[in-house]
């Protein structure tokens, strides 16, 4: 048996293979916190799950349109308009088994080989992966702790060459919790509109968990509105992380084309999931306000934590539920046992002498920092905070 040679273009996501070395610690019998992956601790609101019960008992069972049913796109649709003051026909929206299959969509519809991808580093595990199976070549922009981890029309447009195709970002970020104002959006939307053959993948699916205020889309500025793809779903905010329900906002021509290419890898996203998600845009949004307020609180401690932690760097993160914090003035250091050369050295020194699963900061383009996840409750962040900061304090 003779694999693909695609498979040589990406490896494993370090968020997954924490998470699975985390289990099976647990397993053995280990006391393990795992802050290694981004999926909130609460339970799918109850009236969704209701309308995805009373979905199958009325019949929604069956093979539903590629692009999604009629009654979804549209609610997509009104949420767009409601929320984000977006214009959209259901033309424009393709609805898909989660926000990564439609970011996927995107790419391999749009990159050939050869293509360059302008992606802001610190970014999520994915981005660069799909320009790379897409046979692109990412480009990538650092965006250091001391400037919040975002990038400046300057850079931008130092990075943009004849080949450049596609920029993807994310705001709220993951691994980050940057959020983009809309003047700095404004800025960026400057420099994208001299270049209308490039595409800006809009990864907006932690929009409701924002500290700082209303969200803002790059989507929102008509000088480039033609040239914005906007990624959303239902996994963040409404707790739906299992469901695998995601969608793209799209002009018309791109959408068309991920509606074809859809059709021949998945088909259409999971009926009963999608009559569930109707009701999530169209129903009561408290408990997404109120995960929001929890997710604030845990933050607000989690940082506050780490920036009493001598040697650890920390930004205020403004949406997201991820800490990023800069770990870089521990490398060299020992406790005697152990000495820290990098980040995968730290996450490791973490895990085996105070049994807290983290990321390591380089599989998110920025190998200074580590990502861990306050998507739980505070007393297991209270107890992972207590056993880093003991950890650290024996490295000298």
């Amino acid at each position: 048996m003779q694999l693909a040679h695609r498979l040589d273009l990406i490896s494993e996501p370090q968020t997954i293979r924490m998470a699975k070395l985390s289990r099976e610690l647990k397993v053995k019998g280990l006391d393990v916190i795992d802050l290694s992956l981004g999926e909130p601790d609460f339970r799918t609101p109850q009236h969704i799950c209701d309308a995805a019960t009373e979905a199958m008992q009325q019949g929604f069972t069956k093979y539903p349109p590629v692009a999604g049913f009629p009654e979804l796109r549209q609610a997509i649709c009104d949420k767009l308009l409601r929320e984000n003051g977006l214009h959209y026909q259901p033309e424009n929206i393709i609805v898909s088994t989660g926000a990564k299959q439609a970011l996927a969509n995107v790419v391999l519809c749009e990159v050939n080989p050869g293509d360059e991808v302008i992606i802001p580093a610190p970014y999520w595990v994915t981005y660069a992966a799909l320009v790379q199976l897409a046979e692109g070549r990412p480009v990538f922009i650092d965006a250091p702790i001391e400037a919040d981890f975002k990038i400046s029309p300057q850079q931008l447009e130092a990075a943009i060459t004849s080949k450049t195709r596609m920029f993807i970002f994310s705001s709220p970020c993951n691994p980050s919790g940057t959020v983009y104002t809309r003047d700095e959006l404004a800025a960026l939307a400057e420099v994208f509109a001299r270049y209308p053959e490039i595409t800006v993948l809009s990864d907006e699916i932690y929009e409701h968990i924002n500290y700082g205020g209303k969200h803002e889309s790059i989507a929102q500025f008509d000088s480039i509105r033609e040239q914005v793809v906007v990624v959303n779903g239902f996994s963040k905010g409404y707790a739906m992380t299992g469901w695998r329900l995601g969608y793209m906002a799209a002009p018309k021509m791109l959408a068309q084309a991920c509606d074809k290419f859809q059709a021949q890898f998945t088909s259409g996203a999971n009926s009963i999931a999608q009559r569930a998600a109707i009701t999530a845009l169209n129903g009561d949004q408290q408990p997404t306000h109120d995960m929001t307020k929890a997710f604030r609180q845990r933050r607000d401690f989690v940082i506050g934590a780490l920036g009493s932690m001598p040697g650890v760097k920390i930004n205020d993160p403004k949406g997201a539920f991820y800490a990023f914090p800069n770990i870089s003035e521990f490398f060299g250091k020992s406790d005697g046992k152990t000495t820290i050369q990098n980040d995968e050295d730290f996450a490791m020194y973490l895990l085996h002498t105070a049994n807290i699963t983290t990321v390591n900061g380089g599989a998110f383009g920025n190998a200074r920092c580590i990502r861990l996840s306050f998507a739980t409750d505070m007393e297991t962040l209270r107890k992972a905070m207590e056993r880093m900061g003991e950890a650290v304090g024996r490295l000298s």
